[in-house]
Parts: structure tokens; sequence; C-alpha cells
């Protein structure tokens, strides 16, 4: 089997590394890559929203499987295109891709199928969010200000205050996050534990993997400002055997329910951010892809053949599937440069991989990029190192041995990844 996957971070090089090992694999090609990626696959210089360029590189290269990575180009309907031309693709169509493209859109989404979710308005206009955030913050804890569109992860403020509300507005509408921020989503903090639950469907079968938890605050003790995420690990200890059983009828089952209705051709994963509060888990997002670091820490621990999963639910043959997982836990600890997820510098050089690699860590490229013969920083994610343990503790601490041999200049990394689980 000939795969080609797009994309070019940490949840890229992890599905190349994973669908690697497949047994039926013959070759891998990554569009567009990274330095990383280079070692584990082929590397062809195409851009991720450069739609028919993929296409006519998989039909000339008789790809058997393309495997999308970011949402950027399953919003823009690169399934759709591939599909029209009968060619294999794991990724949503056009219409679900837009539960992760619109959060206006998957709010009411949610709302119709009774998935559980914070309460919530959309606004584009300034004044008349800033006159439902002074209505309802009154006596609350904090309060959510999002731009509706793609923002790269980064467009959340989690407000503790009016004034903090506001300001989050202004950065909306200011052009912060570009076109996404032009309508806004307000709504209301949920107060809990976090967790991921990813679950593959073909349309037909929606199938769990198995529960992660990330730590998207720059700071220890989940401080800080928002980023695409600083690490995970799985499993996540808050999802016990009760609460995924819940998750699985009262979010999945009703998302499946959602997707037969609206007759999406929805062949990939599906991303549950869900918070665990008193009253129940309740959807803080749907994401149309893998999440990134979740990825690291769930493929770790995945034994069943990536490869053919992922084959099985692009041709709807999912009911086929059942997924083995090792027992051992798996922590991913993201090395970010210095400044992220503000201004950061690119182009230094990173040292200590191979010493690294040599602790039986995975170390997995994200933002990076080879420079006379050198590998270089080209991200504000750098590296995510995940290592597998008999227990989390003994996983994290593999996983920050390793971390403890790389270094460049301004390199940055949060120390407490799984503290929650320890």
């Amino acid at each position: 089997m000939k795969i080609l996957v797009i994309g070019s971070g940490g949840r890229e090089h992890t599905l190349c590394w994973k669908l690697k090992a497949g047994k039926g694999v013959e070759k891998i090609f990554c569009a567009p890559g990274n330095a990383g990626i280079a070692k584990d696959a082929e590397c062809v210089s195409i851009p991720v929203d450069d739609l028919d360029a993929l296409a006519k590189f998989a039909e000339k290269s008789c790809i058997d499987l393309t495997v999308v990575g970011p949402e950027v180009p399953l919003c823009a309907g690169i399934a759709d295109l591939f599909r029209e031309r009968g060619l294999a693709v794991f990724g949503p169509d056009k219409s679900g891709a837009e539960l992760e493209g619109s959060k206006a859109f998957s709010k009411e989404f949610m709302k119709k199928y009774g998935i559980a979710t914070a309460k919530s308005a959309t606004f584009t206009s300034k004044n008349d969010a800033y006159a439902y955030i002074r209505a309802n913050i009154v006596g609350k804890p904090g309060i959510v200000v999002k731009a509706d569109g793609l923002a790269a992860g980064k467009g959340v403020i989690v407000a503790a205050n009016e004034e903090e509300a506001l300001r989050g507005v202004d950065q909306c509408f200011s052009g912060d996050f570009g076109k996404a921020g032009e309508s806004v989503l307000i709504e209301e903090l949920l107060i809990g534990e976090e967790a991921s639950i990813l679950a593959l469907t073909d349309g037909i079968t929606i199938l769990p993997l198995a529960s992660s938890q990330d730590h998207k605050r720059i700071g220890e003790g989940d401080t800080g400002l928002n980023t695409g995420g600083m690490g995970a690990y799985s499993p996540a200890p808050v999802v016990t055997e009760a609460l995924f059983a819940e998750i699985k009828e009262n979010v999945l089952d009703r998302f499946l329910d959602g997707v037969k209705a609206e007759k999406m051709d929805f062949r990939g994963i599906i991303y549950a951010g869900i918070m665990v509060t008193k009253d129940g888990p309740k959807v803080l997002e749907f994401n149309v892809r893998f999440g990134d670091p979740e990825t690291q820490a769930v493929l770790m621990r995945l034994e069943s053949d990536l490869a053919d999963v992922m084959l099985k639910t692009a041709t709807k043959s999912l009911s086929e599937v059942e997924l083995q997982w090792s027992s051992e836990p798996a922590v991913c600890v993201v090395m970010a440069a210095g400044g992220y997820p503000g201004a950061y510098n690119k182009g230094d050089i990173i040292e200590g991989l191979d010493e690294a690699a040599a602790t039986g860590a995975v170390v997995f490229h994200a933002g990076t990029a080879m420079k006379d013969g050198k590998i270089v920083t080209c991200g504000g994610r750098v590296l995510g190192i995940t290592a597998k343990g008999a227990n989390i503790a003994e996983a994290a601490a593999s996983a920050y041995n390793a971390v403890g041999k790389i270094s460049w200049s301004g390199a940055n990394y949060r120390k407490d990844i799984a503290y929650r689980a320890l």
C-alpha cells in the first residue's frame, strides 16, 4: 500500500511513524513534511492548501490511501475532491469539516442533536458582544470568548473578568485571528477537568480511541496563555469506565446520529474536547482531525495496524475493526521556541536529538527544518518527546529524561505534564 500523509506538524510525524509499521505498507509520502518526517517518509513539497496539486500527485503516484492531518485542507473540501476522483481518503467532507471550521455551526449541531455543551451566543457586532458579556459575567467565575473560524488553536480567550473578556472581543474584531475573528462566540465558562476523546467513524460505525488529556496553557499548573498544546498523556484517569460509557452514549453516538441526519460523508476522526463538570461531561469543542499532542500519546499505545484501520475507515468497513491497546501509559512533552505562543525565533540549531532517541523515547518533529545539514527550529511548537512506562510516573520520567538531552537557544517546555494524573 502507498500512503500520502498531508501536513507538516507533530501530528503528521506521529501518523507517518505509526503508518510505517503497517504490514502492507510499501511507501509513505508526506506533503510537505518536515525535517523529522523525512526519516519516516518521502517529503513532497506541495502546500497543504494546494488541493489540485495534491490530488494530481496522488493519482500520478498511485496512492492507495491519503490521510489528511490538518484542518485547513479538510475545511477547504479536500476529501470531496479526492472522492470525486476515485481516491480513497481519510477525512470528512467539507460539510462535516464545518464542525471545526465554524464554532457557531458546531454549537448549533450540538444543540440540535442533544449533545451537552456550554451555553453560548454568536455575534458579528462588537457592541452586541460587549453587551452580552456585561449581562452574563456578573457573579460568574469567568467567560469564554472564541473566534468563530479557524485560528490554529489560538482563538480562544478564557477571561477571568469583564475587562479580559472585552479585550478578547477586541482581539477578534481587530483582526488578531484574521478572518476567523469576524464572528465571535461567547460562552459560559465550564468548571471541571478536561479530557480528549478521539473516535474513528466511517459514517456508519463509531469507534472510540483511548482517552487522553492535553495541557493547553503555556505555564506550569495550567497558567498563562493558551497554546496549541504543551503536552499530553494517555489514558486520562479522569475518564473512568463509567464516564467513558456515558461519553460514548451521550456524545459520540449522538454525534453519529447527527452525521447521518445531515448526510455528511464523514470518514475520519472526530475529536471531542470534554469538560468533566459536576453535571456530567460537556463538549467544549469538536475537531475533525487528530489532536496535537494527544495523537503522540494515544498512537504510542495503539497496537493495531493503523494503516489497515484507516483504510477500513475510508472505505466504510470500520465495523470490521477491533482496536488493540498497550496497557502502558504514554506521556508527550512538547518543547517550544522561546516566546511561544507569542513571537519566537526561527533557525536555531537543535542539539541532542540522537542522544534523546537513544533513551528509548520517540522524538516527534513539529516545527523543524533542515538548514546547511543541521536540523533547526521553524515553528512555535518544535518537538514532542513521547515515551511509555509501566505507569504514568515512569512514562513521564522517561519523556523528561529524553527532553533533558535536547537543547537550542530559548527552548522552553512545561515541567509538570501529567501532573493531574500524578
